[in-house]
C-alpha cells in the first residue's frame, strides 16, 4: 500500500535511496542523483510538507518499506519553460520526483502512477538522459515525452507527462 511517509520511516528511506543512486551508478547513469541527492534535509522537508509517500507491504516493521517517491500537485517552477518541445496538456498537474525503490517490488513506476492519478488527472515527470531504466518504465506507463526541461543545479532533463483525460 501506498501512505505517506513518517518521520519514523527516514533511515530506511534514505536506504532506499542510497540503492537507487548505487543502481544508476551500476547501469551507466552517473550523473543523476549525485552529491548525496535526495538528501536528508529535503526527505525532511518533503514529509514535513505531506509530498512524500512511501510503499509499504502493510507490516508495522520499517523495513517493510520498499518504495518510495514525492507528488507535489501544482505549477513547479522548473516546468515553467520547456525545451525543443510542448506540454500536451494545459490545466493542473502533478509532478513526481524522487522516485526509488529497493528492487524488492517490480511495476513500482506503476503503482505509483494510479495513486497519484486518484489525486489528480494530469502528471508530470522528468529523468536524466543516461537513466534507461526509468525512460522505459514511463515509455511503458504510458507516458510521452515532452521535451527538454532544466532542474535547478542546470542540468539537463526529459521530460514527460501522462494525463487521465
Amino acid at each position: 500500500m501506498i501512505r505517506l511517509a513518517k518521520n519514523k520511516d527516514i533511515d530506511r528511506i534514505m536506504e532506499i535511496y542510497a540503492i537507487g543512486r548505487k543502481y544508476m551508478r551500476d547501469n551507466g547513469n552517473a550523473n543523476q542523483w549525485i552529491n548525496g541527492y535526495p538528501s536528508l534535509n529535503q526527505v525532511k522537508m518533503d514529509i514535513e510538507n505531506g509530498n512524500l509517500y512511501v510503499f509499504d507491504n502493510g507490516e508495522k516493521d520499517i523495513s517493510d518499506i520498499h518504495g518510495v517517491f514525492a507528488f507535489i500537485i501544482g505549477d513547479d517552477p522548473t516546468y515553467e519553460k520547456i525545451y525543443d518541445g510542448a506540454w500536451h496538456y494545459e490545466g493542473e498537474y502533478g509532478t513526481i520526483h524522487r522516485i526509488g525503490r529497493d528492487g524488492e517490488i517490480h511495476e513500482f513506476v506503476r503503482e505509483a502512477v494510479n495513486y497519484c492519478f486518484n489525486k489528480v488527472s494530469r502528471i508530470r515527470i522528468d529523468t536524466h538522459r543516461a537513466n534507461e531504466t526509468m525512460r522505459k518504465s514511463l515509455e511503458k506507463n504510458g507516458f510521452v515525452y515532452s521535451g527538454i526541461i532544466y532542474v535547478e543545479d542546470g542540468s539537463e532533463r526529459l521530460a514527460f507527462e501522462k494525463a487521465m483525460d
